[in-house]
């Protein structure tokens, strides 16, 4: 109640969703003629873009109560690493997306739509070259182009085929954009190897498995970070009080060491071409060439593709036919959130 002044309409089914139709109501009745009412309408904007845009579920219509605590605190609000935990997020939808019977995503879609739209060339509704020179807010210039009936039209499979068989891949898009002076305290987290948090979500933040998206060659991937089954699948449901700081605290002081985790603080070695090395490929195919062309299986014919048995390493590095249609897809499917290997 301290927050929009009135108790809040909840959710039916759910005492732990607040109604955001109900706080845009109270919201759009701000005389803002007081720097009390002023205030109580950004804190209802803010709560709404929570809710529908930077941590959106299925239902779009509601938005969960824990975020109330960060507008309590309203002058420490832009503090918060924002970005970090979009990108949490954003990892926990596409973890529970991957399961068989999952139909729908909760998940802000324009990020994940953005981030595929500027690399995947051969998915992107229209030609990369026709959009306009990429500034802040990078999302707006694919808004003012009208997509291609040929996209419109696309299936599934010919998504599924093209992904397979991609022959292009923008490691860096933004190379050279101007980014303004008031966003370069939240850089530090793009190229972190670190826990990313968000109230009972965990995810990793993989930096070192694509690290040509930094300018970095990619040596042959570590083993993923395992998360414990019983916080990786937490979830809030009905009413829970948690402290957080005691739940996860072996998590926090991790984030807390961030800076100490930046891959160009490692001493990587710098790619100019992006073109795997000899050791990646090597590695890549012995591991992972069983489930390249998954759009052409048919499950009424021969039995799935299975992993190869293990081979001994060579002692020097093996050259093996590898397309870069191959390399991208690799990239796509097996670097950005491999740490799903380690979960269920």
């Amino acid at each position: 109640m301290a927050i929009f002044g009135r108790e809040p309409v909840l959710s039916g089914n759910s005492k732990s969703y607040i109604k955001l139709g109900w706080v845009r109501r109270i919201r759009d009745g701000e005389p803002l003629d007081t720097e009390e009412s002023i205030r109580k309408y950004v804190k209802c904007q803010i709560f709404c873009m929570l809710g529908s845009t930077l941590f959106a579920d299925k239902s779009t219509a509601y938005a969960h109560a824990k975020y109330l605590p960060l507008l309590r605190e309203f002058e420490r609000i832009h503090t918060y690493s924002w970005g970090s935990a979009c990108l949490a997020h954003l990892y926990r939808a596409l973890y529970r997306a991957s399961r068989y019977d999952t139909k729908e995503m909760d998940v802000p879609l324009n990020l994940l739509f953005v981030w595929v739209w500027e690399r995947m060339l051969c998915i992107a509704p229209i030609p990369r070259h026709t959009l306009p020179p990429a500034e802040i807010p990078v999302a707006m210039r694919w808004s003012h182009s009208e997509w291609t009936t040929s996209w419109l039209a696309k299936t599934v499979a010919r998504f599924r085929h093209d992904i397979d068989y991609m022959q292009e891949f923008e490691w860096r898009p933004y190379e050279g954009m101007i980014i303004p002076g008031e966003l370069h305290g939240h850089l530090d987290v793009c190229d972190t190897v670190a826990p990313l948090l968000l109230f009972e979500c965990i995810e990793w933040q993989p930096a070192d498995r694509v690290m040509r998206q930094f300018g970095f060659a990619q040596p042959p991937l570590r083993q993923a970070r395992d998360i414990p089954l019983d916080l990786h699948c937490l979830a809030l449901r009905g009413l829970q009080l948690h402290d957080w700081t005691i739940l996860h605290g072996p998590w926090i002081v991790e984030w807390a060491n961030r800076q100490n985790t930046r891959l160009r603080d490692l001493h990587p070695l710098p790619t100019w071409d992006f073109i795997p090395t000899m050791e990646y490929r090597d590695w890549y195919m012995r591991s992972f060439e069983y489930m390249l062309r998954l759009s052409e299986y048919d499950p009424q014919g021969p039995a799935a593709p299975q992993p190869p048995a293990p081979q001994p390493s060579p002692q020097h590095a093996v050259f093996e036919p590898f397309s870069r249609s191959r390399c991208t897809v690799a990239v796509f499917l097996f670097g950005q959130l491999t740490q799903a290997s380690s979960e269920p």
